[in-house]
Protein backbone atom coordinates (compact mmCIF):
# COMPACT_ATOMS: atom_id res chain seq x y z
CA UNK A 1 0.00 0.00 0.00
CA UNK A 2 2.92 2.11 0.73
CA UNK A 3 4.50 1.83 -2.89
CA UNK A 4 1.14 2.48 -4.35
CA UNK A 5 0.91 6.20 -2.73
CA UNK A 6 4.37 6.59 -3.43
CA UNK A 7 3.56 5.78 -7.19
CA UNK A 8 0.75 8.33 -6.89
CA UNK A 9 2.84 10.97 -5.71
CA UNK A 10 5.20 11.27 -8.11
CA UNK A 11 5.61 13.95 -10.41
CA UNK A 12 3.16 13.81 -13.13
CA UNK A 13 5.37 15.96 -15.24
CA UNK A 14 7.67 13.21 -15.45
CA UNK A 15 5.37 10.69 -17.05
CA UNK A 16 4.93 11.93 -20.55
CA UNK A 17 9.12 11.61 -20.68
CA UNK A 18 9.33 7.97 -19.17
CA UNK A 19 6.71 7.50 -21.43
CA UNK A 20 8.47 8.68 -24.65
CA UNK A 21 11.91 7.33 -23.34
CA UNK A 22 9.73 3.80 -23.86
CA UNK A 23 9.10 4.55 -27.32
CA UNK A 24 12.62 5.46 -27.99
CA UNK A 25 13.72 2.17 -26.37
CA UNK A 26 10.98 0.19 -28.08
CA UNK A 27 12.95 1.77 -31.57
CA UNK A 28 16.02 1.24 -31.04
CA UNK A 29 15.83 -1.94 -30.40
CA UNK A 30 13.86 -2.13 -33.80
CA UNK A 31 16.36 -0.47 -35.63
CA UNK A 32 19.14 -3.25 -34.19
CA UNK A 33 16.76 -6.10 -35.40
CA UNK A 34 16.42 -4.82 -38.99
CA UNK A 35 20.81 -4.32 -39.30
CA UNK A 36 21.58 -7.99 -37.57
CA UNK A 37 18.56 -8.99 -40.31
CA UNK A 38 20.63 -7.24 -43.22
CA UNK A 39 23.79 -8.11 -42.41
CA UNK A 40 22.63 -11.94 -41.77
CA UNK A 41 21.75 -12.09 -45.52
CA UNK A 42 24.36 -13.94 -47.07
CA UNK A 43 23.88 -16.83 -49.46
CA UNK A 44 25.42 -19.70 -49.02
CA UNK A 45 24.94 -20.56 -52.98
CA UNK A 46 27.23 -17.77 -53.95
CA UNK A 47 30.44 -18.89 -51.88
CA UNK A 48 30.22 -22.16 -54.38
CA UNK A 49 31.34 -19.85 -57.26
CA UNK A 50 33.40 -17.30 -56.09
CA UNK A 51 37.17 -17.72 -56.68
CA UNK A 52 39.53 -17.64 -53.29
CA UNK A 53 40.94 -13.90 -54.37
CA UNK A 54 36.83 -13.00 -54.73
CA UNK A 55 36.03 -15.23 -51.66
CA UNK A 56 38.70 -13.36 -49.55
CA UNK A 57 37.01 -10.07 -50.99
CA UNK A 58 33.56 -11.52 -49.95
CA UNK A 59 34.81 -12.44 -46.41
CA UNK A 60 36.21 -8.94 -45.20
CA UNK A 61 33.45 -7.19 -46.67
CA UNK A 62 31.04 -9.16 -44.21
CA UNK A 63 33.46 -8.54 -41.33
CA UNK A 64 33.14 -4.72 -41.86
CA UNK A 65 29.67 -4.93 -42.08
CA UNK A 66 29.71 -7.02 -38.92
CA UNK A 67 31.88 -4.96 -36.83
CA UNK A 68 29.62 -1.90 -38.04
CA UNK A 69 26.87 -3.56 -37.09
CA UNK A 70 28.44 -4.80 -33.55
CA UNK A 71 29.00 -0.90 -33.12
CA UNK A 72 26.30 0.40 -33.82
CA UNK A 73 24.19 -2.05 -31.23
CA UNK A 74 27.09 -0.92 -28.38
CA UNK A 75 25.88 2.92 -29.73
CA UNK A 76 22.73 1.72 -28.94
CA UNK A 77 23.17 0.21 -26.06
CA UNK A 78 24.80 3.50 -24.58
CA UNK A 79 21.95 5.79 -25.71
CA UNK A 80 19.36 3.61 -23.65
CA UNK A 81 21.72 4.19 -20.42
CA UNK A 82 21.84 7.88 -21.19
CA UNK A 83 18.26 8.01 -21.42
CA UNK A 84 18.06 6.43 -17.80
CA UNK A 85 20.86 8.83 -16.64
CA UNK A 86 18.59 12.11 -17.97
CA UNK A 87 15.17 10.64 -16.14
CA UNK A 88 15.89 12.65 -13.45
CA UNK A 89 16.36 15.93 -15.85
CA UNK A 90 13.13 16.88 -17.75
CA UNK A 91 15.00 19.27 -19.82
CA UNK A 92 17.95 17.01 -20.60
CA UNK A 93 15.76 14.43 -21.13
CA UNK A 94 13.69 16.25 -23.24
CA UNK A 95 16.76 17.61 -25.92
CA UNK A 96 18.34 14.17 -25.92
CA UNK A 97 14.95 12.22 -26.82
CA UNK A 98 14.46 14.94 -29.69
CA UNK A 99 17.43 14.36 -30.96
CA UNK A 100 17.36 10.60 -31.08
CA UNK A 101 13.49 10.48 -32.51
CA UNK A 102 14.99 12.68 -35.44
CA UNK A 103 17.82 10.27 -36.20
CA UNK A 104 15.31 7.33 -35.56
CA UNK A 105 13.02 8.57 -37.99
CA UNK A 106 15.29 9.23 -41.21
CA UNK A 107 16.66 5.38 -40.23
CA UNK A 108 13.11 4.20 -40.60
CA UNK A 109 12.65 5.44 -43.70
CA UNK A 110 9.68 8.15 -42.07
CA UNK A 111 11.84 11.72 -43.60
CA UNK A 112 13.27 12.95 -47.09
CA UNK A 113 16.94 12.40 -47.28
CA UNK A 114 19.64 13.37 -49.27
CA UNK A 115 22.93 12.52 -49.91
CA UNK A 116 26.19 10.61 -51.78
CA UNK A 117 25.12 7.66 -53.88
CA UNK A 118 24.33 6.20 -57.57
CA UNK A 119 20.78 6.07 -59.53
CA UNK A 120 20.25 2.65 -61.51
CA UNK A 121 17.88 2.30 -64.72
CA UNK A 122 16.16 -0.65 -64.99
CA UNK A 123 14.49 -0.51 -68.63
CA UNK A 124 11.95 -3.18 -70.07
CA UNK A 125 13.10 -4.52 -73.81
CA UNK A 126 11.15 -6.59 -76.28
CA UNK A 127 13.76 -9.81 -74.97
CA UNK A 128 13.49 -9.36 -71.28
CA UNK A 129 11.04 -7.44 -68.90
CA UNK A 130 11.93 -6.65 -65.00
CA UNK A 131 9.71 -8.66 -62.89
CA UNK A 132 9.19 -7.76 -58.62
CA UNK A 133 12.04 -10.55 -57.55
CA UNK A 134 14.48 -9.05 -60.17
CA UNK A 135 13.61 -5.65 -58.22
CA UNK A 136 14.01 -7.43 -54.68
CA UNK A 137 17.14 -9.49 -55.66
CA UNK A 138 19.09 -5.80 -56.18
CA UNK A 139 17.52 -4.30 -53.13
CA UNK A 140 18.93 -7.31 -51.09
CA UNK A 141 22.41 -6.62 -52.93
CA UNK A 142 21.95 -2.92 -52.18
CA UNK A 143 20.77 -3.84 -48.17
CA UNK A 144 24.29 -6.04 -48.15
CA UNK A 145 26.72 -3.92 -49.58
CA UNK A 146 25.46 -1.44 -47.01
CA UNK A 147 22.80 1.23 -48.46
CA UNK A 148 21.66 3.87 -46.28
CA UNK A 149 18.52 4.54 -48.03
CA UNK A 150 16.87 3.43 -51.39
CA UNK A 151 13.60 4.32 -53.74
CA UNK A 152 12.53 2.79 -56.74
CA UNK A 153 10.24 4.80 -59.16
CA UNK A 154 10.25 7.59 -55.66
CA UNK A 155 8.79 4.47 -53.41
CA UNK A 156 11.08 4.14 -50.58
CA UNK A 157 12.03 0.72 -49.52
CA UNK A 158 11.61 -0.13 -45.83
CA UNK A 159 11.24 -3.53 -43.87
CA UNK A 160 7.44 -3.23 -44.56
CA UNK A 161 7.70 -2.74 -47.90
CA UNK A 162 6.38 -5.48 -50.36
CA UNK A 163 7.46 -5.68 -53.85
CA UNK A 164 5.01 -8.04 -55.75
CA UNK A 165 3.75 -8.71 -59.83
CA UNK A 166 0.10 -7.48 -60.02
CA UNK A 167 -0.79 -8.45 -63.64
CA UNK A 168 1.65 -7.08 -65.85
CA UNK A 169 2.61 -4.22 -63.36
CA UNK A 170 5.05 -4.40 -60.63
CA UNK A 171 3.58 -3.21 -57.25
CA UNK A 172 5.35 -1.33 -54.47
CA UNK A 173 3.82 0.06 -51.32
CA UNK A 174 0.85 -0.44 -53.01
CA UNK A 175 1.26 1.91 -55.61
CA UNK A 176 1.60 0.92 -59.19
CA UNK A 177 5.24 1.24 -61.14
CA UNK A 178 6.46 0.85 -65.01
CA UNK A 179 9.72 0.81 -66.86
CA UNK A 180 12.15 2.42 -67.07
CA UNK A 181 12.49 1.56 -63.05
CA UNK A 182 14.72 4.44 -61.46
CA UNK A 183 16.57 2.94 -58.03
CA UNK A 184 18.20 6.01 -56.44
CA UNK A 185 20.31 4.67 -53.59
CA UNK A 186 22.42 5.98 -50.40
CA UNK A 187 25.37 5.22 -49.30
CA UNK A 188 29.39 4.37 -49.85
CA UNK A 189 29.34 5.03 -53.83
CA UNK A 190 32.84 2.43 -54.04
CA UNK A 191 31.23 -0.08 -51.92
CA UNK A 192 28.01 -0.17 -54.20
CA UNK A 193 29.22 -0.26 -57.45
CA UNK A 194 32.31 -2.93 -57.18
CA UNK A 195 29.27 -5.19 -54.79
CA UNK A 196 27.24 -4.81 -58.12
CA UNK A 197 30.11 -5.24 -60.38
CA UNK A 198 31.47 -8.31 -58.95
CA UNK A 199 32.13 -11.28 -61.29
CA UNK A 200 28.47 -12.88 -61.52
CA UNK A 201 26.87 -10.24 -59.44
CA UNK A 202 23.69 -8.55 -60.29
CA UNK A 203 25.19 -6.56 -63.14
CA UNK A 204 27.35 -10.06 -65.10
CA UNK A 205 24.16 -12.02 -64.21
CA UNK A 206 21.58 -9.23 -65.69
CA UNK A 207 23.23 -8.19 -68.81
CA UNK A 208 24.15 -11.55 -69.35
CA UNK A 209 21.21 -12.69 -69.47
CA UNK A 210 19.67 -9.25 -72.02
CA UNK A 211 18.31 -7.14 -69.31
CA UNK A 212 19.28 -2.90 -69.61
CA UNK A 213 20.62 -1.67 -66.86
CA UNK A 214 22.95 1.69 -66.51
CA UNK A 215 24.31 3.12 -63.11
CA UNK A 216 25.37 6.37 -62.33
CA UNK A 217 27.25 8.23 -59.70
CA UNK A 218 25.50 11.47 -58.09
CA UNK A 219 26.79 14.03 -54.86
CA UNK A 220 22.84 14.60 -54.27
CA UNK A 221 21.00 12.32 -54.44
CA UNK A 222 16.97 12.96 -53.22
CA UNK A 223 15.32 10.01 -51.78
CA UNK A 224 11.47 10.56 -50.22
CA UNK A 225 10.23 9.48 -46.98
CA UNK A 226 8.09 6.19 -47.01
CA UNK A 227 4.24 7.53 -47.14
CA UNK A 228 2.88 4.49 -46.02
CA UNK A 229 1.65 3.03 -42.17
CA UNK A 230 4.21 1.29 -40.20
CA UNK A 231 2.14 -1.59 -37.95
CA UNK A 232 3.67 -4.65 -35.59
CA UNK A 233 0.82 -7.35 -35.69
CA UNK A 234 3.21 -10.35 -34.35
CA UNK A 235 5.82 -8.54 -32.09
CA UNK A 236 5.02 -8.03 -28.59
Amino acid sequence: MNNIKKILKMDKSKLPVSITICIMCFIIVYIMCIQFKTAGSIEESSLETMRENELREALANWKQEYEEVNKELESNKQKIKEYKDKMASNEEAGELLEGEYKNAKMLLGLTDVQGTGIIITLTDNEESKYISTDLMDLVNELNSAGAEAISINDQRIVAMTDIVDVSDFIVINGKRITSPYTVKVIGDVTYLQSALSIKKGYLDKYKTNGYTISIATDNNVNISKYEGEMTLNYVK
